[in-house]
């Protein structure tokens, strides 16, 4: 798509304020060597950010000689940002302020045959209103809520066009919960979320080239490529989980057979331990959260059914992830999500031992293998930065004079 001005001078705005958030306090200087963006341009850009009070100024570095130079820092308390997770076993929702430290959190439990997506909905709109009613704050001091939902979706048109392990096609998710949520809604999925996270806060912090391994129920890989979040032609980059890895393997939900998700993500991980161990008591068949977190118990007691799954579990996706680095040569490989951060470190050394068995040596040799270090859930992290990247979006919008197309919700019913 060919960017307009407006389009570059928010993405200018966005950078500027993601490199203050990063380095509070900063100089107008240091954000342009930041950046790479003129002084002028930068000065401008912060006015404009002071003006809507998402940033303040906090006095002067000291100087050896020459004239201080200012600083400024984000106004945390200058708004308020909602980032939705909706994975296949719960819905997340985290409220945050503007300097993205989490101020509520609430949980919902999505049982099995609880995916339609009014039920979804539902679940969500319940959750975000418990963090605003939490965290005490004024719904016009909320920016934005950031939704991330498995699967591929369109941004522009807020639509769910397909969640395989749902079964869902082409759901106007967004109408739907406009329906119950008054606030501006901007819609992604979790590798997205994933990435941005990392990006900002994260493993994948100052890198050019990073790939986010987010490893829950479903699979996929969140890229950033030159320095950016890499989406691909249709916002569909990074559905690494459906690629094939096993000729003729275990079915998948999306129809193929053999994909990466089925033998890495969490119900592949349980067939993995049942095809091991039918009987095993760290087995419990309608609970992926307990089963994974029981063969994290086993593997620190040393219980060689749990060290073995894990193993075997690492074996797969150490060969999956040798091709991510062979074909796209990151700097950094994050593992990311519920299931890596429940495993953690047996599971890394595991896949560092079998991605160094599969990888071409130059590429391998240039890439770090880690787990994510972000604390909190880091797909409502990366979804309350889409709000934030929308809310600045509006603003542009409105500094022009132009009617804001009615599936950016910025207005919220009066």
């Amino acid at each position: 798509m060919k960017r307009t001005s407006r389009d570059i001078r928010t993405a200018n705005r966005y950078e500027v304020l993601r490199q203050i958030i990063a380095q509070s306090p900063t100089s107008r200087q240091e954000l342009a060597a930041a950046t790479g963006l003129s002084l002028a341009t930068v000065a401008t850009l912060v006015g404009e950010l002071l003006d809507l009070r998402m940033i303040t100024e906090v006095g002067f570095e000291d100087s050896a000689g020459g004239r201080p130079r200012g600083l400024v820092a984000v106004n945390a308390s200058g708004g308020a940002l909602i980032g939705v997770d909706i994975a296949e076993t719960y819905v997340r929702v985290e409220l945050f302020d503007l300097a993205l430290n989490v101020l509520a959190r609430a949980d919902e439990d999505m049982r099995p045959g609880e995916s339609r997506p009014e039920q979804v909905v539902g679940h969500v709109a319940t959750a975000v209103g418990s963090v605003v009613a939490q965290a005490g704050v004024e719904g016009a001091r909320v920016l934005g809520v950031g939704v991330s939902v498995p699967g591929q979706v369109d941004r522009d048109t807020g639509i769910a066009e397909y969640a395989p392990n749902w079964d869902w096609h082409d759901v106007p998710l967004l109408d739907l919960l406009t329906e119950h949520i008054a606030y501006p809604l901007y819609l992604d999925n979790p590798l997205r979320a994933c990435a941005v996270a990392e990006l900002w806060f994260g493993a994948a912090r100052g890198y050019g080239d990073a790939v986010v391994v987010n490893l829950g129920t479903g699979v996929g890989a969140g890229l950033v490529l030159g320095g950016g979040l890499h989406r691909g032609g249709s916002n569909s980059a990074g559905e690494w989980g459906h690629t094939t890895l096993v000729l003729d393997g275990r079915l998948c939900h999306c129809g193929n057979h053999g994909c990466v998700e089925t033998y890495v993500g969490a119900p592949g991980i349980m067939l993995n331990l049942r095809e091991l161990s039918p009987q095993s008591t760290l087995l419990h068949p309608e609970d992926q959260t307990a089963t994974i977190d029981a063969l994290a118990r086993g593997v620190a007691a040393n219980d060689p059914v749990a060290v073995k799954v894990v193993r075997d579990t690492a074996r797969y996706l150490g060969a999956g992830i040798a091709d991510l680095v062979n074909v796209l040569n990151p700097e950094v490989v994050v593992l990311s999500s519920w299931v890596a951060a429940t495993l953690g470190e047996p599971l890394l050394a595991e896949v560092r031992e079998a991605v160094a068995r599969h990888a071409l040596r130059r590429p391998l040799a240039a890439t770090d293998i880690v787990l994510s270090p972000i604390p909190t859930d880091p797909v409502c992290l990366g979804a309350a930065t889409f709000a934030l990247e929308g809310a600045l979006q509006s603003v542009g919008q409105r500094s022009n004079k132009r009617t804001v197309p009615a599936r950016s919700r910025t207005a919220p019913p009066s």
